[in-house]
């Protein structure tokens, strides 16, 4: 196995960090679970300081956070993406496939 460049790397990482100001939400609530859980639930907004995430605010519900938040930055950071197909055939089955996009 050969080792990587320490430049090469740091360039990687840099890549996939969020960039100062960037913004997510999380679900507030006892348990940490998948933004998907509870639509109606409030969510905290944290910014990104280069550092961490801080608080920036809250919002009433998933929908009110994705118009605080820019998802698709994230997204551009997480590299390759998983992209699903579903075929219908003649019988009226589904199927999925799952292939993996290449950069």
């Amino acid at each position: 196995m050969e080792d990587e460049p320490l430049e090469e790397w740091a360039a990687r990482r840099e890549e996939r960090r969020p960039k100062p100001g960037e913004r997510h939400a999380v679900p507030l609530g006892e348990q940490p679970q998948g933004a998907h859980v509870d639509p109606d639930a409030p969510r905290c907004i944290q910014e990104w300081d280069g550092h961490q995430w801080a608080p920036a605010g809250v919002a009433e519900d998933r929908a009110a956070a994705a118009d605080e938040t820019s998802e698709k930055d994230a997204a551009s950071r997480a590299g390759p993406t998983a992209s699903v197909r579903q075929a219908t055939s003649d019988a009226g089955t589904v199927s999925t496939d799952s292939a993996v996009a290449s950069p």
